[in-house]
């Protein structure tokens, strides 16, 4: 499964749906959800008889999915996908259930299948870009998601996967840009974190969470979130971040130099004298 360092969930599938709870069998699962999907409250007003709608196929993967029964679900969608080999759709979610297993492979396969079956699919482009950046191959990480962005510029997920491809290849400014431009399209994209629908991941894992979250901080600070600007400042001093005293030389940082906050975060530590 996609591995988080930070404070994430253990993996990102963009999408939420109602998880039915644990111990409860695959059988269960359907009629539970048929239940649901008959359920008054969930009734479009469209509807001439909720009563009558079965689930499909795809509904019940999804479904697994959400209650992270991958093998189940990976089982559901190559159904689908055996049935509708020019489906993307269901191509892109039956990597995305092998890649929850960590069948890297065999999901990029399936990624790449939907990216050729649909030429401007950026989810599924996106999502190859994810294994690559899983596999520390940060150069081709970086071009896939830069070919997901051409497809859809829009997506602030897609400029903020590019930004940890670069950050963990060590291009810092080039990560800051990629960071700006994610804000630029949704100021609150990482406070909000899942976003969207689920054919979508996301991996936040970085090695340097100290140097990670004063590039953030920039990012907010030359995007003028400045309240943001001093959290992420704050949490990079909390993981030990050794060059804090770079705000001060950053024009990017001049309007939070004077916030109490930052003042205080860089003021040097006392010094402690022994008593006689």
């Amino acid at each position: 499964m996609i591995s988080m360092r930070m404070a994430v969930p253990a993996s990102v599938l963009l999408a939420i749906l109602t998880v039915p709870s644990i111990g409860q069998t695959s059988d269960d699962t359907r009629k539970e959800a048929a239940a649901k999907m008959q359920a008054p409250s969930q009734v479009s007003t469209q509807a001439a008889n909720p009563a009558d709608h079965k689930l499909t196929s795809e509904e019940i993967a999804d479904l697994y999915m959400a209650r992270k029964q991958y093998r189940e679900a990976s089982e559901e969608y190559k159904r689908l996908a055996e049935q509708n080999p020019k489906n993307a759709v269901y191509l892109n979610k039956l990597g995305i259930s092998l890649h929850q297993q960590s069948v890297l492979g065999l999901a990029l396969k399936y990624y790449q299948r939907a990216v050729k079956v649909d030429p401007q699919y950026a989810d599924a482009q996106n999502n190859i870009g994810t294994i690559w950046y899983q596999r520390k191959r940060y150069g081709k990480a970086i071009r896939a998601y830069q070919k997901a962005i051409k497809m859809r510029d829009d997506l602030p997920v897609l400029y903020s996967n590019l930004g940890y491809a670069y950050f963990s290849d060590g291009k810092y400014e080039e990560a800051i840009g990629a960071f700006r431009a994610a804000l630029s399209r949704d100021p609150q994209f990482f406070e909000r974190g899942a976003t969207r629908t689920g054919s979508i991941l996301q991996d936040r894992s970085v090695s340097d969470r100290g140097r990670f979250y004063f590039l953030l901080a920039k990012s907010f600070a030359q995007s003028g979130n400045l309240e943001r600007c001093v959290l992420y400042l704050r949490k990079a001093k909390e993981e030990g971040y050794a060059s804090m005293n770079d705000v001060q030389k950053d024009a990017a940082f001049a309007a939070v130099l004077k916030d109490p906050a930052v003042i205080e975060m860089l003021a040097p530590k006392a010094v402690e004298t022994a008593q006689p």
